[in-house]
């Protein structure tokens, strides 16, 4: 038995699962499981001797017997999802525990005529041929063998359709809840349609209790049409014992303007993936982040910015709080080809190191194949200013309000390009509870 298979076998039996879901499936998502699982079987798990994971050993996954989580009960209650519930947002709101959708936790909200708000299986009952036309289409499953492995296992899926020229006010929100006392393997997936024309704004979080060990791995695919506007946010709380490995594809229509702002403050080992593909005149792409390392964890941040067509522009911010024996990675990519003329591209990673043990390894990339092009790249990493430290105190703060205080002005200019002010709220006092005050 090789490496792949001994790995296949850590997180579950396929087949009875596969077996079990074809009574209920189509065939073409039948074939495209077969095809995910066929694809992890050759290539497994990475390996820090591939150059997209050097920084980020996966042993602790590879090692580790898990549970399929469609194999446990939804025993969790409303009231543990509550603290993670963002309140007063006012619109839909869709539970998945342990990768199961609980309809019984959600709540429908109020939308629009023609936008769906559903889970996979409700919607392949009735609109099949969309998903058929949309589910996998736009990621490429055998990127690395998270991916072919969220292809193979995924129990079920959010999706949300808006049709064109539809506004939905009130944002959507999809949370992700991961609870079990054993290790289990979940793996969640998302499936965005915005219409041409159309504008929302959704919430993608993961969440779950402290000291549990779990395996989240999520699957994110966003297709935003011409001229629409879809202002995206990834907040993950987990369990700082948990693994979280995520993927994010864009796929970017004429003048779609598209934001997401991505906030990592759990997790014991965190991989973060965004890959985006502006192949239309126009397109406007934001990328934010913004990571809290502390202890032993390991928070890596990988995006890939594809200028595909002319007058587009892309903007990326990444900071990351690091403390203790934390360790941070961030890897940066701004493809422009020969056809991207006009291109404005700017991207920015900025680290605050708290701790002399604390690590980043960063890498901004730009690689530019057209001539009239505006691009920049950068990468800072710093100590708390003893000057402005000195500043503070000499005002009569304290040396540990004046500490948090400056942590929280570097972090905070991420918080507050948050549009959503429960979301913004509820996430500065998350990071007024997280940031290390003494040194």
């Amino acid at each position: 038995m090789d490496v792949a298979e001994v790995q296949d076998a850590r997180f579950g039996h396929f087949e009875e699962f596969a077996a079990a879901r074809a009574k209920v499936e189509p065939t073409w998502l039948r074939d495209r499981r077969q095809a995910g699982i066929s694809r992890f079987r050759q290539i497994g798990l990475p390996t820090t001797r591939e150059e997209e994971w050097r920084f980020t050993p996966v042993r602790p996954i590879a090692t580790t017997a898990f549970q399929p989580g469609t194999d446990l009960p939804i025993s969790v209650t409303r009231a543990e999802i509550e603290p993670f519930s963002f309140a007063g947002l006012g619109g839909p709101e869709l539970i998945f525990v342990n990768g199961r959708f609980a309809p019984a936790l959600s709540r429908p909200g109020s939308l629009p005529a023609g936008v769906r708000v559903t889970s996979l299986t409700e919607l392949l009952a009735s609109d099949g041929a969309l998903v058929d036309a949309n589910l996998g289409r736009h990621v490429k499953f055998e990127q690395h063998g998270f991916t072919a492995l969220n292809a193979a296992w995924m129990a079920d899926a959010a999706v949300v359709v808006i049709p064109k020229n539809q506004v939905v006010e009130t944002p959507i929100h999809l949370l992700y809840f991961g609870s079990a006392e054993r290790p289990v393997a979940v793996h969640p997936r998302v499936l965005v349609l915005a219409g041409e024309g159309a504008a929302a704004r959704l919430i993608e979080s993961y969440a779950g209790p402290l000291g549990q060990v779990y395996l989240t791995n999520a699957l994110t695919e966003i297709v935003v049409g011409a001229n629409a506007r879809l202002d995206h946010y990834k907040v993950q709380r987990e369990s700082t014992s948990a693994y979280h490995i995520s993927s994010t594809h864009l796929t970017l229509h004429r003048s779609a303007m598209f934001t997401t702002h991505g906030i990592t403050l759990g997790g014991h080992l965190v991989r973060n993936d965004i890959n985006a593909v502006l192949d239309a005149e126009g397109v406007s792409c934001t990328v934010n982040g913004l990571y809290l390392v502390d202890g032993d964890r390991l928070v890596d941040t990988h995006t890939a910015i594809d200028h595909a067509k002319p007058h587009c522009e892309s903007h990326e911010l990444y900071k990351g709080v690091l403390n203790d024996h934390g360790h941070g990675v961030f890897n940066g990519k701004i493809y422009v080809r020969p056809d991207a003329q006009k291109t404005d591209a700017k991207q920015t990673n900025q680290v605050l190191l708290l701790s002399e043990d604390a690590t980043i390894n960063t890498k901004p990339q730009l690689e530019i194949f057209a001539d009239d092009v505006k691009c920049t790249h950068g990468a800072t990493v710093g100590q708390i200013s003893s000057e402005a430290l000195f500043y503070l105190r000499a005002r009569g703060i304290g040396r540990d309000a004046a500490r948090q205080l400056l942590i929280h002005a570097f972090a905070e200019e991420i918080i507050e390009r948050i549009q959503i002010p429960p979301v913004r709220q509820a996430l500065e006092q998350a990071l007024l509870k997280e940031l290390p005050i003494k040194d």
